[in-house]
């Protein structure tokens, strides 16, 4: 074994996005693309000499390959160990629960989310920082800065490592260590969560159907659920992980769980369905007959936190992301608790969480967490919701039912145009810019714009700032909408359209006629057709 300096050029296209860098397979595969960006990396952070590095993934194609790589560059660079999942597997937040438990320098974290895999499919790789969170923006601004000059990268020309035992193995003056990936997750799950009580809602009969859409979470919910808390065996499916994910697309919404979601809607549907996506952040839970919306599902954990043994003292404070809707700020209010509105993006609530100023936090594309990692967490926010059924006996209809007759109900969609040229997207956001100062007073319908604006958010605890993170349009009725641009996509741009109407004693409409006129006046103010080259959505979540 030797270290090896291998000369490279730049690459102008590796800025990390919302979180972290995702690209299609076909780009990262090109020679020193990946090395150059892992560099970057060890190059924009300090003092990891000796240090430990977690390292895993979701599983998804160029995953075992990408990991040898890392091990063997981490190991030139002189980290002193690596904790790496076995097989090379590791949900996202268990790769947050061991940089915290074993406090860690920091971690690679390589997933592209809910983004489909295979050959043709995406890839990401991220970095978290060693509060077990993603980079923040002066961190990540530094590895794309350093991206941008690189010359050079260091890589150790030691033969692959066996990832499929566990134990360890050394590589230059480096240990690698291949652990149970699931271990130490379930441990802190079961600090959180009463186990004996959901292990009883089973025992009396209680139906579940957790679809892991052969992503990172089977292993997991298989130990959690069907092992640790007695639910039936083939409660879990879709469990084995695959390199393409089964041919999913490992996005936990109601059009990709088509399968999960026409299972709970027929005859023989569970009393719970719940997904999880790629990397396993994110989560969607169902119901008979209803899919909870994250925000509402955000709120709803909020409301009942004491419920729960890890919350039961109460919680400090709610964030949510600025497009999720405001039904966790009604929540917050009522606790007597702040409510911190932030840009899309996991970093953002770090800094929140780390100050306690907050407990709980969530983003409307499927992502729930709380101050016991810093990650979304798709399996934590599944087992709240069972301790909740298991607690009040009641159903997922009867608790969101509940919800909405004690604050209201929020009507909530997102519209997503899906690879759409960049240069139109760039364009429909400018065209909106320039509305901006005359669009209050306007009248659409019944709806009268009260203000608009572009968000900037001010980070209460380190003071920096973060511009251009949306489009908002404030109605005087309290509804909203917004405008995107998503940094998740890997090809062309992603328009995310959300929609947002607020009801205190209306609460049960169709969620197309109380969202209609909304729909229409974006069309026309933002000139969608146009801009877009599209008649409808590509995907309405």
């Amino acid at each position: 074994m030797s270290v090896q300096t291998i000369s490279t050029t730049p690459f102008e296209d590796q800025n990390p996005g919302t979180s972290g860098l995702r690209k299609t397979v076909p780009v990262f595969r090109q020679p020193h693309y990946l090395e150059n960006f892992v560099q970057s990396i060890f190059d924009s952070v300090t003092g990891y000499q000796g240090k430990t590095l977690v390292l895993g993934g979701d599983g998804r194609f160029f995953n075992s390959v990408a990991i040898q790589v890392i091990l063997k560059m981490a190991a030139a660079n002189g980290f002193g160990k690596v904790m790496v999942g076995q097989y090379g597997i590791l949900s996202t937040p268990a790769a947050s629960c061991l940089i915290r438990k074993y406090g860690t320098f920091g971690g690679i974290i390589l997933s592209a989310s809910h983004n489909p895999g295979g050959l043709s499919g995406d890839f990401g790789i991220k970095y978290n920082i060693g509060n077990g969170g993603p980079a923040p923006e002066k961190v990540t601004n530094a590895i794309y800065a350093r991206s941008r000059k690189i010359r050079e990268f260091k890589i150790s020309d030691a033969p692959d490592v066996d990832l499929g035992k566990t134990g360890s193995v050394r590589m230059e003056n480096m240990t690698i260590e291949v652990i149970d990936p699931v271990t130490d997750y379930a441990e802190l799950m079961q600090s959180i969560f009463d186990f004996d009580a959901i292990r009883s809602l089973f025992a009396d009969g209680f139906r579940f159907r957790f679809d892991a859409m052969h992503a990172v979470c089977g292993p997991y919910a298989r130990t959690i659920i069907e092992k640790m808390l007695g639910a039936p065996e083939g409660t879990v499916v879709n469990a084995v992980p695959l390199e393409d994910f089964g041919g999913h697309h490992p996005d936990p919404n109601p059009v990709n769980a088509k399968e999960l979601m026409d299972y709970m809607n027929g005859p023989d549907g569970a009393d719970m369905g719940a997904a999880t996506d790629g990397d396993g952040d994110r989560n969607m839970i169902v119901g008979r007959h209803i899919a909870v919306t994250p925000s509402d599902s955000l709120a709803i954990l909020a409301a009942n936190a004491t419920l729960i043994p890890g919350y039961s003292g109460g919680i400090a404070g709610i964030a949510r992301s600025m497009p999720t809707s405001t039904a966790a700020d009604r929540v917050a209010a009522a606790l007597q608790v702040s409510c911190y509105e932030t840009p899309t993006g996991w970093k953002f609530f770090g800094d929140l969480l780390d100050d306690n100023k907050i407990t709980l936090c969530g983003e409307e594309s499927y992502g729930t967490s709380s101050n016991h990692i810093r990650e979304k967490d798709g399996i934590w926010a599944i087992l709240f919701w069972l301790n909740l059924l298991a607690v009040t006996g009641k159903s997922v209809n009867e608790i969101v039912h509940d919800h909405w007759k004690s604050y209201g109900r929020n009507y909530y969609s997102r519209h997503d145009y899906v690879n759409i040229d960049s240069r139109q997207a760039a364009a429909l956001m400018d065209h909106l810019r320039g509305q901006l100062d005359g669009l209050a007073g306007k009248r659409f319908g019944r709806y009268m714009i009260e203000k608009a604006d572009e968000f900037s958010y001010t980070d209460p605890v380190d003071g920096s700032v973060s511009g251009r993170q949306g489009i908002r349009i404030f109605f005087t009725d309290g509804s909203r909408i917004v405008f995107r641009l998503s940094g998740t996509g890997t090809v062309g741009a992603t328009l995310r359209v959300y929609f947002d109407r607020y009801e205190k004693d209306r609460i049960d409409q169709d969620l197309s006629a109380a969202l209609g006129e909304l729909i229409g006046i974006a069309g026309e103010v933002a000139d969608i057709a146009r801009f877009t080259g599209l008649k409808k959505p590509t995907l309405i979540t």
